[in-house]
Parts: structure tokens; sequence; C-alpha cells
């Protein structure tokens, strides 16, 4: 019992196996935009083949195991880090994203206490409080890393809850003398329902506001529906607004909607899970305007500034109704450490891995204003592929600064919405089966649309000419 557990294999060994890890995963990065985008199918029946051989009863070589699962994400998954990948906000990794990944897995802090990882605790707040100044947020704006953007607007729902009714933190719903309702935009992202399902107050409690004509939420159906609920004997505490929806980009009004907020009294929150990173471009910062009154906001850096999955944040000027929603004490946690508050008192999770990292060494090496040019990059290529659509005869149907577009083919609308959005469908998969790009299809006000979205550092002028390429092939194909 004196020598090392039989899971140590030693750090020769351990350098070894990292190592090959390394090769495979730079291999990866260099071969990946050769390939296709994505499997021509799930490839369903041959994982579960394989996986079936894999018993693990016996011990197996590094050099046979490590290829193996690495040809099977090359072979069966859509690749978020190829070039053409037009896709949900899954952009491709930074290295310093990465490297990050595997410091913090290999000195795997604890970051419930602060005095266990004072160091990570120290570098995940300075991040925050980074990212609370550039989005204009008052002096003393606290907050927490999350897995992402569900986790944090998860959290705003509880400090929402916390700051709007002082017996819900100890009777929770059941000590409210009436129904609580919040409202967002039917274009924000749903989430939103599963959180209203998981706090108890029910999918019935979030009020989906129309959008207008530009796809933002409409104010006046929102003043319409609370005047309508408070009629009904049920109190609005939470007001969200969106900062680019995920369908086409909106950005809702959000200094009207914080003045509303204001004199409802009710909990502004802005969800800005991808539109926050323009936070760090000066030119495109007052995209955001509004945000700086909100009283809670959601940034996930695992979108837009390229960190890998996941790294939520969620920020908020109200520091003590952020301790009050978590606070909890038990002997077995370490005293807590003046002036520092420990993490899982401050949040949803307990237990928690040091997510910040990958986002603190990306800042830390590329600095600010490298993120900014990339940012607005993109922006550049969003435009430069819109143009382009529009050249070869597709419509677009979003208006937004941001770089989502939306097209569709005239011909296919005048079929009627049921035609039009099997016709679309069959064009995205044509694409999709062909490997030659990835994107998606959506809804906005009612009319079907293909989506395209550029997020990735690697894109250039030439993949955006590859998808319009692809997208004009599927078109004849598919005919009307």
């Amino acid at each position: 019992m004196n020598e090392a557990g039989p899971l140590d294999v030693g750090e020769e060994e351990g350098a070894r196996l990292l190592t090959a890890a390394v090769d495979l995963v730079v291999r990866h990065a260099k071969e990946v935009a050769e390939g296709p985008v994505a499997p021509a199918e799930p490839g369903t029946a041959w994982l579960r083949e394989w996986l079936a051989s894999q018993d693990f009863e016996a011990a197996r070589s590094p050099e046979d195991a490590l290829p193996e699962v690495m040809a099977a994400l090359r072979r069966w998954g859509v690749h978020t880090t190829h070039p053409r990948y037009f896709g949900l906000f899954n952009p491709t990794p930074t290295w310093w994203g990465v490297a990050g990944e595997l410091l913090a897995a290999g000195v795997n802090p604890q970051l419930a206490a602060y005095s266990h990882a004072p160091a990570a605790v120290e570098m995940e707040r300075h991040v925050l409080r980074f990212m609370a100044g550039r989005l204009g947020l008052p002096a003393g704006a606290e907050g927490s890393f999350t897995v992402g953007g569900a986790e944090a607007n998860l959290t705003a729902v509880i400090v929402a809850l916390t700051r709007r009714f002082p017996a819900y933190p100890r009777s929770g719903l059941a000590g409210l003398p009436r129904r609580p309702v919040l409202y967002a935009s039917a274009e924000s992202h749903l989430a939103w329902l599963k959180i209203a399902h998981m706090t108890g107050l029910g999918r019935d409690a979030v009020r989906l506001v129309p959008a207008d004509a530009a796809h933002r939420m409409d104010t006046e159906r929102l003043r319409e529906m609370r005047e309508a609920d408070l009629a009904a004997g049920l109190e609005p505490f939470l007001l969200v607004g969106t900062a680019g929806t995920t369908a086409g980009g909106a950005l809702d009004p959000l200094p009207e909607l914080a003045a509303l907020a204001a004199e409802w009294g009710a909990h502004f929150h802005v969800d800005a899970a991808w539109a926050g990173a323009v936070a760090l471009s000066d030119r495109l910062r007052p995209l955001l305007t509004g945000v700086e009154l909100a009283d809670s906001v959601t940034v996930d850096a695992h979108k837009w500034l390229s960190a890998p999955m996941g790294a939520g944040m969620f920020l908020t000027p109200h520091a003590a109704a952020l301790a009050e929603s978590f606070r909890a004490t038990t002997s077995y946690m370490p005293a807590e450490t003046e002036d520092a508050p420990d993490p899982y008192a401050t949040s949803v999770q307990w237990s928690r891995r040091f997510a910040g990292l990958k986002v603190f060494l990306a800042l830390a090496v590329a600095g600010r204003p490298a993120h900014a040019a990339q940012l607005e990059r993109d922006v550049r290529l969003g435009e430069r592929l819109a143009r382009r659509l529009t050249e070869e005869g597709w419509l677009r149907i979003n208006d937004t600064p941001l770089p989502v577009v939306c097209v569709t083919a005239p011909e296919a609308e005048t079929a009627g919405p049921e035609r039009s959005a099997a016709w679309h469908a069959a064009v995205a998969e044509h694409v999709v089966r062909s490997g030659q790009a990835w994107l998606s299809t959506v809804r906005l006000g009612g009319r079907p649309a293909l989506r395209l979205c550029v997020t990735s550092h690697r894109t250039g002028v030439a993949d955006l000419e590859a998808v319009v390429s692809a997208l004009g092939d599927a078109r004849k194909r598919m005919g009307t």
C-alpha cells in the first residue's frame, strides 16, 4: 500500500499520453477544412457496434484507444471548427482557450470554496469584472461563470425572484400572494420555458411577447399583455431583453425596455449570450446601448468570444441579491474568507471546474484589441455574405448589424408557407449532406428561410463563395 495506486501511470507515461492527444488535436485542426463539415448520415448503427466492443474489462493501449476515439469524432459529427460551419453560435475555439482547458484539467482546482483556489477564483472574478466594465455595469458588479447561457438565465430568474419577493428565499412560490410572470420576446431563446419549469413558475408564467416587423420585441404588445396580466391578478416581476436573437440576430430596444422595467419595478435582464461579445469592440459597443441599465446580463464566451464549451457568464450589479439567492452554510465547508465570497454560495453550482481560465488566458495573451478586430471582421464577412446571396437572387428577410443572414428563395415562397418550409429544408439538407457547408433553417415572422451565421475565426472570403455556390447548386437541383 506504500506504492502509488493502480491509476497512477507516472509522469513519463502521462507526458506520452498528452503528447499523443495534442498531436491528434493539431492534426484535426490542420485537416478539418479538407473534409466535410458534417457526415451525410448520423452513423448510429456503426457507432453502437463499435461501442459494443468496449466492455471496459481489459486495459487497452492508448496508442489504440486515442486514435479510435478521434476517428469516431471526426467521422461522425458536425465540425464546428470547420471554416464553412455557418451554424448556431458554436465558433472555432482559439488555441489559447484549448490550452486553458488543458491547464485547468491538469491542475484541477476546486472552485467551490475561495480558500481552496484563490488564484483561480480571483482570475475568474477579474474576467467577470472586466466584462461588466465593458458592458457599462456599475462598479462593484459581481457574477459567476456558468455552464452556458441557460444556467446564467436561470440565475437571473432566481435573483429576480429574490429581489422582488422577500418571502421567496424561505417560502418559495408557495409564500407569494400572486403568481409571478415574466416577459421575453417570442424570438428569444426558449430556455425560458425550461427555466420556468425548473423553478416551479410553470411554463405558463413565460409571457412570449410578439415581435415587430424587425423581429424585435413589440413594446406596445408588451404593455397590453402586462395590463391584462395585472387585471387577472398576476404579478409581473421580470422583463427580458434579448441582444442578438438566435434566429435572426435582432436586438430588442434595450433603452425602452429598461425604462419600462424601472417604471414597473421589474427586474430587467439582458440575454446577450451571443452579441454581448461586441462589448469588446469600441466600434460595435453602441449596438448594446441600454445594457448598462440592466439588473443582470448573460454573456456566453463559448459563442462569439471563441472559447471552448462551456463558458457562460452571469453578471449583476446587485451583489447582495446574488449572495442572498445562493447562500448556504455547512460544517464540512471551509470558513468563508473575508472580502472574498465563496463561489458555491453565489452561484447555482457547488463543486465546479475552472471554467474561466480559457477566457482569461485568451484575453491575457491575445488582448482585447485582437478580439475586437475579429468581431469586426466577422461583421464585414456577414455583410459580404448577405450581398453575395442577394446578387444570386436570394431575398434577405432579417435586418441586423450582426453577422446572421436569413434568406429565402422568392420562387419557393409563392408556393405557400408549408411548401416553402419543405423546399428550404430540402435545400439545407442537400448542402449539409454534400459536406460543403453547414447551415440551418428558420422561421422569421412565419416565413421559412435559410440561416447562416459567421462566427469562426477561420472563415474567409473563399468559404463564403463556397457556401454561395453550394446553395446555388442545391437550388437548381430542388427546382420549385
